[in-house]
């Protein structure tokens, strides 16, 4: 029983969600291979030869996989699935991108979200925006899995020897074609791998205030930057701030909020937080009852004297 991990990799480093998908991986049993489908990736490879834990490394070059569309990485995956028990991707927009494709190519069930590997068969997955906690078993003969990296600790991205063995590229339909991209340019930390997040909510009423009252905070505490979707519908903040059960799902050290009132899909995305800070003048926000310290107080007072004590 082997499973194979789908990196995701920028052709010269592995991204970090791949090694919470590696600690899942093994938890599955059996050994532990990593696919790095790239263009000029031989860095990528070398480093997922270095993760702790992965025995072997599967290098598929060409330039259809230099964007990670998801047509031809999938062709890649099917090429070499009947090798494998599990094949696992991590949960975010990439690996949502292709487990879909694969799963159906093999004509099995994709199991989507997992937090937690009970046995080879055998997973656990939040549903009802994690109110309820779905225990899922597949009789499939080849797993295909989508991991919430805030479910699992990273694998040590050193410390391991794998070989890394070379693969003829195989490529999928010219269906689709990379045009271009607008990247974010951003300072801060990336926002699932922030340490500390500070986030704000519609009550700040404004992107001016948006950034006058919370740039500060983040500033003096080294955080990413977070929003609501109320604040992003609002156009407060930008659409890769949204944290939540339709953004993105967070698990940092140090989690503050700030004018949030704590919908159950804002819950969704950041209750596994280390510690929750959150400040708000109702006393009602659903916030506070997943908060590790609350602060009822207006936040336009609240966070400035917050900032000036640091």
């Amino acid at each position: 029983m082997t499973a194979l991990v789908i990196a995701e990799h920028d052709n010269a480093s592995i991204k970090g969600a791949t090694l919470n998908t590696v600690t899942a991986a093994a938890k599955c049993g059996g050994d532990v291979h990593v696919l790095v489908a790239g263009s000029n990736a031989a860095a990528a490879a070398a480093a997922a030869a270095q993760i702790a834990g992965v025995s072997k490394v599967l290098h598929a070059d060409n330039e259809a996989f230099a964007h990670g569309l998801a047509e031809n990485v999938a062709a890649q995956v099917l090429a070499v699935a009947g090798n494998y028990s599990h094949i696992l991707f991590a949960a975010t927009a990439s690996g949502k991108n292709v487990a879909p494709r694969v799963a159906a190519k093999l004509d099995v069930g994709q199991i989507s979200d997992i937090t937690k590997v009970d046995s080879a068969d055998t997973f656990e997955r939040p549903i009802y925006a994690g109110n309820a906690i779905a225990t899922v078993q597949s009789a499939d003969a080849v797993k295909v899995v989508t991991v919430r990296t805030t479910g699992f600790d990273p694998a040590a991205a050193t410390g391991g020897s794998a070989a890394v063995e070379t693969l003829a590229a195989a490529v999928g339909s010219a269906k689709s074609a990379y045009v271009g991209s607008e990247i974010a340019k951003n300072d801060r930390p990336e926002l699932t791998a922030a340490k500390i997040i500070v986030s704000g909510g519609r009550a700040l009423g404004s992107s001016e205030k948006f950034m006058e009252v919370m740039t500060p905070l983040a500033d003096k505490l080294g955080a990413a930057m977070g929003a609501s979707r109320a604040a992003v519908d609002a156009g407060y903040a930008p659409n890769d701030w949204q944290v939540g059960q339709t953004g993105k799902i967070v698990a940092p050290q140090l989690y503050v909020a700030c004018g949030i009132s704590g919908a159950i899909q804002h819950l969704a995305g950041m209750k596994d937080s280390k510690v929750i800070v959150a400040i708000n003048k109702d006393p009602e926000a659903p916030i506070f009852s997943v908060a590790d310290y609350g602060l009822e107080a207006d936040l336009f007072t609240a966070v400035p004297e917050l900032v000036a004590a640091l």
